[in-house]
């Protein structure tokens, strides 16, 4: 039983966001997903978000026959944090902790930033676009005022104005995760990206971890390409499926 709460539970934020109950399984298995089903019907689920190892081709394939959709697929890149970082220039770009009156500026960056991303909750069409939209913008909230959500949160400054930010937390003593970063549509491609990625990884070598993590869509190449640039290599790759029963 024990196992079986590590592997699937009720999500409480997406049922408030979308009026559904919502459960999420992670690490799937073929072996494990009878138990996940009986939970989710146990507990009266209308929508299972479901994570598998892009490995475990049987679980996914499993999942197809049992009614799930597939709604994207998450590439993980892990940088080993012995090697140096690029240098940026911080009179171009100022990258800083993020101040308490600051939380409604990253807020705005990531409504700008998001809209429209096609994540697993945009490919899903029986979920409400704007609601989609809103759990970025949500999670940056949450990122600002809760250390649950983010151990750090830095943002990037250019004349004196917030142009971009990024969530950092701690996933094991050896291992750091960027979590959320985004850029204002209006200074994207002028390098402020790459100066937060390169801020991300000094963050984590302070911590003394000797690795650090980040994951994005995997149609998402622009920032596989700085991710690159920045000594990053790819690590594991994740499908995402949602299964509604009803």
């Amino acid at each position: 039983m024990e196992e079986m709460e590590e592997i699937v539970g009720l999500s409480a934020i997406d049922e408030e966001r979308f009026g559904v109950r919502t459960a999420r399984a992670t690490a799937v298995t073929k072996h494990a997903l009878p138990l996940i089903l009986d939970f989710c019907l146990r507990e009266k689920v209308a929508l299972l978000i479901a994570r598998c190892d892009a490995g475990e081709l049987d679980a996914a394939q499993t999942m197809e026959t049992e009614g799930f959709l597939l709604m994207d697929t998450q590439i993980y890149y892990r940088r080993n944090l012995g090697k140096e970082s690029l240098f940026y220039d911080p009179a171009q770009v100022k990258i800083r902790h993020v101040l308490p009156g600051e939380t409604g500026k990253v807020m705005e960056i990531a409504a700008q930033s998001f809209k429209g991303y096609m994540g697993h909750y945009h490919a899903d069409a029986r979920l409400d676009k704007k609601k989609c939209d809103e759990t970025y913008v949500s999670w940056a909230e949450r990122s600002c005022l809760s250390r649950e959500a983010a151990e750090e949160v830095l943002v990037a400054e250019k004349n004196g104005d917030l142009v971009g930010f990024a969530t950092l937390r701690m996933n094991s003593p050896s291992e750091g995760e960027g979590v959320l970063f985004a850029v204002s549509p209006r200074a994207q491609k002028t390098g402020v990206y790459g100066c937060l990625i390169a801020a991300g990884i000094d963050w984590c070598r302070m911590k003394g971890v000797s690795s650090m993590l980040v994951s994005t869509q995997i149609t998402n190449f622009a920032v596989q390409k700085v991710w690159i640039r920045q000594g990053f290599e790819p690590f594991k790759a994740l499908y995402t499926f949602h299964k509604w029963f009803n």
